[in-house]
């Protein structure tokens, strides 16, 4: 991944919690000359210094039948925003500005495994419902359904493991850009709608983070 200092993160802690919060990944796999990518939610799990994540797919993909003896990548896009140059005061002053992106992301590089053992994939399953049903009134259980039916369902998939070898992040929020232009692109992105302010909380953030270092 290309990071420039300005917006390398090492904090693997950040890393990981940013991993688990964005959940869907895109994981690629090289296979002869050709790239295979697959995108699934996964449950990102740590224990000191190992970190692993698991998924599921369709039976149907062929991502599981590759050679997995390679290295794979599963890349969390978070949130991520345009940037109008006109929200920079500086702008106004030197016109001096032009348009960006920023963005946060995580990679997670590994190899993957096959999960062949059906009561792994369950607790896979479990585990990954239970993230995302935690606190909700309804809160849905894998249980809640047939047993028949989670059996069929559960047939048609295939559970994936990426034991991870290296993670690697950059959040490019403009920590560079001195205090009138960020306070201006804050505002801006408050401005256009959900996805933009979420950039904003996390630009707000970082910024804090790094004057507290």
């Amino acid at each position: 991944m290309y990071q420039p200092a300005f917006f390398r993160v090492e904090d693997r802690a950040v890393l990981i919690e940013a991993a688990q919060r964005i959940q869907l990944a895109c994981i690629v796999t090289g296979a002869g000359d050709e790239m295979h990518a697959t995108h699934a939610p996964c449950v990102v799990k740590f224990d000191d210094d190992d970190i692993h994540l698991e998924f599921h797919i369709a039976r149907a993909n062929p991502h599981w039948q590759l050679d997995l003896s390679g290295p794979s990548l599963a890349v969390f896009q978070g949130e991520q925003s345009y940037i109008h140059p006109g929200w920079y005061p500086t702008k106004a002053e030197t016109g001096k500005a032009v348009p960006t992106w920023t963005y946060v992301t995580v990679h997670m590089h590994g190899m993957l495994e096959v999960i062949d053992n059906p009561d792994e994939l369950r607790r896979h399953l479990d585990e990954l419902t239970a993230v995302n049903e935690a606190g909700r009134p309804d809160e849905w259980h894998v249980s809640d359904a047939p047993h028949d039916y989670i059996d069929k369902m559960s047939r048609a998939i295939v559970g994936m493991r990426m034991r991870v070898t290296k993670v690697e992040g950059a959040w490019k929020l403009n920590q560079h850009k001195n205090e009138e232009d960020h306070l201006g692109v804050l505002a801006g992105l408050k401005e256009s709608g959900a996805n933009a302010v979420a950039v904003a909380a996390s630009m707000a953030q970082a910024r804090a983070t790094n004057e507290r270092n």
